[in-house]
């Protein structure tokens, strides 16, 4: 081990992103260093919970925890007609409207993040977002340290033009869908775009290209993307710069299945849609309806939403939260909205997956899950009971399915990408860039 450090994680406030970080920050402990956590208010306690340091960086408007968690409840669940949209479709409302309320953040934390940063004086900031936050690499310039870019969404974000665009939903051969899409996507953000490079000049940062948001780090940055699932790119990611973490799935709590009132002996399916989806209640009944009639238990992750459910089917069971990586690993199928984490947790436990994705990078994942043979993808909403029902029959049946998440989670639990993660930052020399002096 190299000598302790302070490595501060700054994470997106999302859910996905933040227990991501919290995989890497417990291994960076388990080495022996202190991880904090620098985050927005309404991911306060959080962190915590998994006791770890927390220091507040406002990343809009300070308001109430209540009215921070009330404000993107009712941002998310009035989105849920567009989630029924095609990823090109959603570009002119939930992807512009989330493009410009991310630059806002970014704005927003310039305000705080410089005096955190002199306040808790990390020797490492890892960072995991859309978008650049100045005062982190004016931060590390200006005390010889290093940044971190961690990328928790899909592959795609770091861009090469021979893969899908990030949020496109796009095959990996489908080029009139990857033309189609990143011009309507570069037209639909200009103005934010144009406002976000007036900040980064004001900042004493160079503009960025139309599109982008983000660099990558010359230190190093950390995909947790699984390789078995990894595009082909025209221009190769340096592994001197850029290393796939295979998922980082995080400890968490054990958990003990409970009995059911019917089908004990059948198997048994997890279906979450995250804090994204948890709103949308009328698809979860349907779910619940559907797989109520089939020879199978089903826990159902129903958010905060769990006293809008009466009387449930015998072999279904709901609660508002579930330690969700001990949970898939004892399950035989999952259904989940194509969040990073339930998509990377489902490969690393070889778990099949059927994806009804709503937005952002889980068109990307419940393209990729298909396309590459380790589950199935359906819309979100437009589905029949007899093609839920066979979909889900398929995942527990198909033997090729089953064969190919095995070899993929051999492969992914045989790195224990939190391990490498730390044993990548402990090593990390602050103030010296990949292939730098």
């Amino acid at each position: 081990m190299s000598d302790k450090k302070t490595i501060a994680f700054f994470p997106e406030a999302a859910f996905g992103p933040a227990l991501n970080s919290v995989g890497i920050a417990q291994a960076c402990e388990k080495l022996g260093h202190k991880a904090v956590f620098l985050t927005d208010p309404g991911m306060a306690g959080v962190y915590a919970g998994y006791g770890f340091e927390e220091h507040m960086v406002n990343m809009s408007e300070p308001m109430e925890p209540e009215a921070m968690a009330k404000y993107w409840s009712d941002f998310i669940n009035g989105h849920i007609p567009n989630f029924n949209k095609t990823p090109y479709e959603q570009l002119d409302n939930y992807v512009r409207e989330c493009w410009e309320a991310i630059v806002e953040t970014a704005i927003w934390a310039e305000k705080d993040l410089p005096g955190v940063l002199d306040k808790v004086k990390p020797d490492v900031i890892c960072v995991d977002n859309v978008i650049l936050f100045p005062a982190i690499k004016r931060y590390a310039k200006q005390n010889g340290k290093a940044w971190v870019r961690i990328i928790s969404c899909s592959e795609n974000e770091i861009v090469d033009p021979d893969i899908p665009p990030h949020l496109s939903g796009c095959g990996e051969n489908d080029r009139e869908c990857f033309e189609k899409f990143d011009a309507r996507f570069k037209e639909v953000v200009t103005p934010c775009h144009a406002k976000f490079n007036a900040f980064l000049e004001e900042c004493g940062e160079e503009p960025y290209p139309l599109g982008e948001f983000f660099e990558a780090s010359p230190f190093l940055n950390l995909l947790l993307y699984p390789e078995p699932v990894k595009f082909k790119r025209r221009t190769p990611l340096d592994p001197a710069q850029f290393q796939y973490l295979e998922g980082c799935v995080r400890d968490e709590k054990p958990y003990e299945i409970p009995a059911f009132g019917a089908h004990n002996d059948k198997p048994i399916i997890y279906v979450s849609f995250g804090s994204l989806g948890s709103g949308d209640v009328g698809q979860l009944k349907r779910i619940i309806a559907t797989v109520g009639k089939m020879e199978l238990r089903a826990l159902v992750n129903v958010g905060d939403y769990k006293d809008e459910y009466g009387e449930l089917p015998p072999n279904v069971q709901i609660d508002s939260w579930f330690p969700q990586p001990s949970v898939i690993k004892q399950m035989d199928a999952v259904i989940h909205h194509g969040g990073n984490n339930s998509f990377n947790e489902c490969l690393y436990f070889g778990k099949p997956a059927l994806v009804l994705p709503f937005v952002w990078d889980g068109h990307d994942n419940a393209t990729r899950v298909q396309e590459t043979g380790h589950g199935l993808h359906l819309h979100r909403a437009n589905w029949t009971e007899e093609q839920l029902i066979a979909a889900i029959g398929r995942l527990l049946s198909d033997g090729d399915m089953k064969a190919k998440l095995a070899a993929t989670s051999a492969h992914m639990q045989s790195r224990h990408g939190p391990t490498k993660a730390a044993g990548l930052l402990d090593t990390l020399t602050p103030g010296i860039e990949k292939g730098g002096a």
